[in-house]
């Protein structure tokens, strides 16, 4: 919930239910004040929570009072006691072991694991509501640094210099033209999440996207010379 740009918790077991229009908190005053046939007596806490409580007499629930947790709002929280880290990221030629060349094929690879590439899941519970969430990347998008990008599915393969694919493209993720121009560039990545979840209610549920980006690493290209004689 929000009020005056601030995020509230729809809920609270101190001060009850809030009501986005009003920002007042609503539960039953205990004990009740007195007896007033036709009406309840509630604790009313305004700005956000903030504000002093008080007791009013209504003749029907106030706004808001009542009202079941917002499956969203469990959604966000479940995803809060959970890590979706940003990459780790390589590639192949490695500027420690030496440049590369124009126009050969770059490797890229990313730390492999739930954290950076899902799936992950978590519950949140309130009021016998519980939601869970499952949190897997759909992509990660590589910018190499020269304006080109390379879109992949998964985390790549680790270049292994005695492996079956040495001195080729990368099987699954590569940037296979390589670099047209010598030169120093800086690459990153950014991996694109989809957070789904559902709702022990039944119900369609829902889904919403993040993000995570990498850090830069640096690549150098030269160029092949040719010797004439």
């Amino acid at each position: 919930c929000q009020w005056e740009g601030r995020e509230v918790a729809c809920y609270s077991d101190d001060l009850g239910w809030f009501d986005n229009g009003t920002g007042c908190y609503t539960k039953l005053a205990e004990p009740q004040p007195s007896v007033v046939e036709g009406h309840l007596w509630y604790a009313v806490t305004c700005d956000g929570g903030l504000a002093s409580t008080r007791n009013e007499l209504y003749d029907s629930p106030p706004p808001g009072f009542g009202a079941p947790p917002d499956p969203e709002e469990l959604a966000r929280r479940a995803l809060a006691s959970i890590s979706l880290r940003a990459p780790r990221i390589a590639m192949a030629p490695r500027r420690s072991t030496g440049p590369g060349l124009v126009g050969l094929p770059v490797w890229m690879w990313a730390s492999r694991g739930p954290n950076y590439f899902g799936p992950l899941s978590a519950s949140a519970s309130d009021r016998g509501l519980t939601v869970t969430i499952t949190a897997t990347v759909d992509r990660i998008v590589w910018d190499m640094g020269n304006g080109d990008t390379v879109e992949c599915t998964g985390p790549g393969t680790r270049y292994d210099p005695d492996g079956p694919y040495a001195g080729q493209r990368s099987p699954d993720c590569g940037y296979d033209g390589g670099y047209s121009k010598a030169g120093t560039y800086r690459v990153s990545a950014t991996t694109f999440w989809t957070v789904s979840w559902t709702a022990s209610s039944g119900g369609a549920g829902d889904s919403f996207p993040l993000t995570r980006t990498s850090g830069t690493n640096t690549i150098e290209i030269d160029e092949l010379q040719v010797v004439t004689r």
